[in-house]
């Protein structure tokens, strides 16, 4: 055999657990699976979106341990024992968020693709003391990208939801 023709190495699964929207989960999943993939793919959450897949329009935006993070760029092995929370966690039975209140209060949004990652990067953004002014919230949600041009309603819903949760 020459050296070009290795063999196939088989894929090692390896075991994760982490605590998903307040709940442990444990899987059993490969070292190169995204976060994201994991999510919509073995945890059945679809609310996560996957957009540009290279961590440029933010529909993939989850909170680990409370910050924003892109989930089509975190291996999901790297977040062992950590708190993940989709869109599919924020809400406290009927009860919603009060950030995805004023996004429906605001009309923040319109076709919804990016509407759960624009979500969760605006919980993000105001845990990080961000959304101070109109102008701040515009810079700390830029990563968020909506191809409906939302961005003024997303702006005074963000501005609505952080005085809200004062």
């Amino acid at each position: 055999m020459r050296t070009s023709e290795r063999p196939a190495v088989p894929a090692r699964s390896l075991p994760l657990t982490l605590r998903l929207n307040g709940r442990d989960a444990t899987f059993t999943i490969e070292p190169e699976v995204t976060l994201l993939d994991l999510l919509r793919e073995r945890g059945g959450l679809t609310g996560t979106k996957k957009g540009c897949d290279r961590g440029q329009c933010g529909a993939c935006t989850v909170l680990v341990n409370g910050r924003r993070t892109l989930s089509c760029l975190a291996l999901a092995l790297a977040h062992a024992g950590d708190a993940i929370t989709t869109i599919e966690g924020l809400a406290d039975g009927d009860r919603l968020h009060p950030v995805q209140a004023a996004f429906v209060e605001h009309d923040a949004l319109q076709c919804g693709f990016c509407t759960p990652g624009q979500i969760l990067s605006a919980v993000g953004v105001i845990a990080e003391g961000h959304a101070r002014t109109d102008d701040e919230i515009r810079e700390a949600m830029s990563g968020n990208l909506c191809r409906c041009g939302a961005y003024p309603n997303i702006v005074a819903a963000v501005a609505a939801a952080r005085e809200a949760l004062r």
